[in-house]
Protein backbone atom coordinates (compact mmCIF):
# COMPACT_ATOMS: atom_id res chain seq x y z
CA UNK A 1 0.00 0.00 0.00
CA UNK A 2 2.74 2.71 0.26
CA UNK A 3 4.30 1.45 -2.75
CA UNK A 4 1.38 2.83 -4.35
CA UNK A 5 1.07 5.81 -2.47
CA UNK A 6 5.04 6.35 -3.11
CA UNK A 7 4.04 5.65 -7.18
CA UNK A 8 1.72 8.25 -6.45
CA UNK A 9 3.75 11.22 -5.19
CA UNK A 10 6.50 10.24 -7.94
CA UNK A 11 3.60 11.23 -10.53
CA UNK A 12 3.90 7.46 -12.08
CA UNK A 13 -0.12 7.53 -11.92
CA UNK A 14 -1.65 10.19 -13.64
CA UNK A 15 -4.91 9.09 -13.68
CA UNK A 16 -5.84 9.53 -10.15
CA UNK A 17 -4.62 12.56 -8.24
CA UNK A 18 -4.18 12.75 -4.26
CA UNK A 19 -5.89 15.79 -3.45
CA UNK A 20 -2.98 18.76 -2.13
CA UNK A 21 -4.53 19.14 1.02
CA UNK A 22 -4.80 15.69 1.66
CA UNK A 23 -1.03 15.06 1.17
CA UNK A 24 -0.17 17.97 3.04
CA UNK A 25 -1.83 17.39 6.15
CA UNK A 26 -1.46 14.03 6.45
CA UNK A 27 1.87 12.52 8.44
CA UNK A 28 3.64 9.42 7.79
CA UNK A 29 3.13 8.73 11.40
CA UNK A 30 -0.73 9.65 10.97
CA UNK A 31 -0.57 7.52 8.12
CA UNK A 32 1.30 4.51 9.84
CA UNK A 33 -1.11 4.31 13.08
CA UNK A 34 -3.97 4.40 10.44
CA UNK A 35 -2.88 0.79 8.89
CA UNK A 36 -2.00 -0.29 12.53
CA UNK A 37 -4.77 -0.18 13.41
CA UNK A 38 -6.32 -1.39 10.34
CA UNK A 39 -4.13 -4.64 10.70
CA UNK A 40 -5.08 -4.79 13.82
CA UNK A 41 -8.45 -5.11 12.98
CA UNK A 42 -7.94 -7.70 10.34
CA UNK A 43 -5.55 -9.36 12.17
CA UNK A 44 -8.11 -9.76 15.03
CA UNK A 45 -10.68 -11.19 12.63
CA UNK A 46 -8.34 -13.78 10.98
CA UNK A 47 -7.43 -15.04 14.51
CA UNK A 48 -10.90 -15.21 15.59
CA UNK A 49 -11.96 -17.23 12.55
CA UNK A 50 -9.05 -19.38 13.19
CA UNK A 51 -10.36 -20.16 16.94
CA UNK A 52 -14.05 -21.08 15.80
CA UNK A 53 -12.67 -23.39 13.14
CA UNK A 54 -10.88 -24.88 16.06
CA UNK A 55 -13.82 -25.29 18.65
CA UNK A 56 -16.29 -26.55 15.61
CA UNK A 57 -13.53 -29.29 15.56
CA UNK A 58 -14.34 -29.60 19.56
CA UNK A 59 -17.98 -29.77 19.44
CA UNK A 60 -17.63 -32.51 16.84
CA UNK A 61 -15.78 -34.31 19.20
CA UNK A 62 -18.71 -33.56 22.20
CA UNK A 63 -21.05 -35.31 19.37
CA UNK A 64 -22.88 -32.36 18.75
CA UNK A 65 -24.72 -32.12 15.50
CA UNK A 66 -24.01 -29.47 12.48
CA UNK A 67 -27.67 -28.08 12.63
CA UNK A 68 -26.78 -27.31 16.45
CA UNK A 69 -23.28 -25.97 15.76
CA UNK A 70 -24.34 -24.02 13.16
CA UNK A 71 -27.17 -21.78 14.98
CA UNK A 72 -24.97 -21.84 18.05
CA UNK A 73 -22.22 -20.81 15.72
CA UNK A 74 -24.78 -18.27 13.66
CA UNK A 75 -23.38 -19.90 10.39
CA UNK A 76 -25.06 -22.27 7.82
CA UNK A 77 -25.33 -25.45 7.62
CA UNK A 78 -23.20 -25.98 4.68
CA UNK A 79 -20.88 -23.88 5.91
CA UNK A 80 -20.56 -26.15 8.86
CA UNK A 81 -20.07 -29.26 7.01
CA UNK A 82 -17.75 -27.73 5.31
CA UNK A 83 -15.44 -27.17 8.17
CA UNK A 84 -16.20 -31.04 9.72
CA UNK A 85 -14.99 -32.55 5.97
CA UNK A 86 -11.83 -30.47 6.13
CA UNK A 87 -11.67 -31.84 9.97
CA UNK A 88 -12.40 -35.37 9.40
CA UNK A 89 -9.41 -35.54 6.79
CA UNK A 90 -6.97 -34.22 9.54
CA UNK A 91 -5.57 -35.59 12.68
CA UNK A 92 -8.03 -35.65 15.14
CA UNK A 93 -7.77 -33.74 18.28
CA UNK A 94 -6.50 -34.78 21.64
CA UNK A 95 -9.06 -35.23 24.32
CA UNK A 96 -10.10 -31.33 25.79
CA UNK A 97 -10.44 -31.67 29.55
CA UNK A 98 -12.78 -29.03 31.02
CA UNK A 99 -10.83 -29.10 34.42
CA UNK A 100 -10.66 -25.66 36.44
CA UNK A 101 -7.20 -26.78 37.79
CA UNK A 102 -4.68 -27.05 34.92
CA UNK A 103 -1.14 -25.77 35.28
CA UNK A 104 -0.13 -24.80 31.34
CA UNK A 105 -0.05 -21.19 30.41
CA UNK A 106 -2.51 -20.30 28.02
CA UNK A 107 -5.09 -21.93 30.54
CA UNK A 108 -3.82 -19.68 33.30
CA UNK A 109 -3.66 -16.94 31.16
CA UNK A 110 -7.59 -17.96 29.81
CA UNK A 111 -8.69 -18.06 33.90
CA UNK A 112 -7.43 -14.45 34.54
CA UNK A 113 -9.21 -13.20 31.17
CA UNK A 114 -11.97 -14.82 32.68
CA UNK A 115 -11.99 -13.43 36.11
CA UNK A 116 -11.29 -9.80 34.19
CA UNK A 117 -14.52 -9.93 32.37
CA UNK A 118 -16.30 -11.04 35.24
CA UNK A 119 -14.91 -8.29 37.23
CA UNK A 120 -15.60 -5.52 34.58
CA UNK A 121 -19.34 -6.75 33.95
CA UNK A 122 -19.98 -6.87 38.00
CA UNK A 123 -18.05 -3.64 38.84
CA UNK A 124 -19.10 -0.05 36.78
CA UNK A 125 -16.02 1.70 37.40
CA UNK A 126 -13.51 -1.53 36.61
CA UNK A 127 -9.59 -0.62 36.28
CA UNK A 128 -9.48 -3.84 34.09
CA UNK A 129 -12.85 -3.23 31.65
CA UNK A 130 -11.04 -1.06 28.89
CA UNK A 131 -8.36 -3.88 29.21
CA UNK A 132 -11.07 -6.53 28.98
CA UNK A 133 -12.11 -4.96 25.87
CA UNK A 134 -9.07 -4.33 23.60
CA UNK A 135 -8.26 -8.24 23.98
CA UNK A 136 -12.19 -9.07 22.84
CA UNK A 137 -11.21 -6.83 19.92
CA UNK A 138 -8.02 -8.19 19.24
CA UNK A 139 -5.78 -5.03 20.15
CA UNK A 140 -4.09 -6.48 23.21
CA UNK A 141 -2.39 -9.99 22.82
CA UNK A 142 -1.43 -12.26 25.53
CA UNK A 143 2.14 -11.53 25.62
CA UNK A 144 3.86 -11.52 28.69
CA UNK A 145 4.10 -7.85 29.06
CA UNK A 146 0.29 -7.84 28.23
CA UNK A 147 -0.70 -10.62 30.82
CA UNK A 148 1.50 -8.89 33.91
CA UNK A 149 -0.82 -5.23 33.01
CA UNK A 150 -3.84 -7.11 33.22
CA UNK A 151 -2.88 -8.83 36.29
CA UNK A 152 -1.76 -5.39 37.93
CA UNK A 153 -5.41 -4.02 36.77
CA UNK A 154 -7.44 -7.00 38.37
CA UNK A 155 -5.71 -6.53 41.59
CA UNK A 156 -6.26 -3.14 41.94
CA UNK A 157 -9.77 -3.45 41.60
CA UNK A 158 -9.79 -6.72 43.79
CA UNK A 159 -8.31 -4.08 46.41
CA UNK A 160 -11.26 -0.94 45.68
CA UNK A 161 -13.89 -2.90 44.95
CA UNK A 162 -13.65 -5.50 47.68
CA UNK A 163 -17.56 -5.05 49.09
CA UNK A 164 -18.61 -5.69 45.55
CA UNK A 165 -16.72 -8.50 44.45
CA UNK A 166 -17.24 -12.14 45.73
CA UNK A 167 -14.61 -13.47 47.78
CA UNK A 168 -14.81 -16.11 45.27
CA UNK A 169 -12.94 -13.45 42.80
CA UNK A 170 -10.25 -13.34 45.15
CA UNK A 171 -9.82 -16.83 45.35
CA UNK A 172 -9.36 -17.29 41.41
CA UNK A 173 -6.68 -14.84 41.43
CA UNK A 174 -4.61 -16.28 44.14
CA UNK A 175 -4.38 -19.52 42.54
CA UNK A 176 -3.91 -17.95 38.84
CA UNK A 177 -1.29 -15.82 40.16
CA UNK A 178 0.42 -18.67 42.02
CA UNK A 179 0.63 -20.84 38.55
CA UNK A 180 2.11 -17.69 36.94
CA UNK A 181 4.67 -17.06 39.01
CA UNK A 182 6.19 -20.35 39.12
CA UNK A 183 5.03 -21.87 35.58
CA UNK A 184 4.46 -25.55 35.34
CA UNK A 185 6.83 -27.65 33.24
CA UNK A 186 3.82 -28.64 31.31
CA UNK A 187 2.88 -28.15 27.79
CA UNK A 188 -0.55 -29.21 27.08
CA UNK A 189 -2.08 -30.67 23.82
CA UNK A 190 -4.38 -27.98 21.61
CA UNK A 191 -3.54 -24.58 20.36
CA UNK A 192 -2.85 -22.00 22.77
CA UNK A 193 -5.64 -19.85 21.89
CA UNK A 194 -8.33 -23.08 22.25
CA UNK A 195 -7.34 -23.18 25.55
CA UNK A 196 -7.51 -19.87 26.73
CA UNK A 197 -11.11 -19.42 25.13
CA UNK A 198 -12.35 -22.69 27.36
CA UNK A 199 -10.33 -21.61 30.69
CA UNK A 200 -12.19 -17.98 30.07
CA UNK A 201 -15.59 -19.32 29.91
CA UNK A 202 -14.97 -22.71 32.46
CA UNK A 203 -13.73 -19.70 34.95
CA UNK A 204 -16.83 -17.52 34.26
CA UNK A 205 -19.13 -20.36 34.72
CA UNK A 206 -17.41 -21.49 38.40
CA UNK A 207 -17.56 -17.73 39.70
CA UNK A 208 -21.17 -17.61 38.86
CA UNK A 209 -21.76 -20.67 40.29
CA UNK A 210 -19.53 -19.57 43.36
CA UNK A 211 -21.64 -16.25 43.66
Amino acid sequence: MLRVYNRFMAGEENTHQIPEGLTQGLTEAQAERMLADMNEVIRAGEEMRKLRTEMIKIFVDLGWTQDRIARLADMSQPAVSKQVAKYRLGEPLPPTTLSLDQRDVPWLEGRLWGLAEEIAETVDSARCARYVNAIARGKKRFTPRNVDELRRLVEEDLRLHRAELAGSHRNAYDEISRGLDVPAKVTAAGSASVRRALACQVQRDRLRNDA
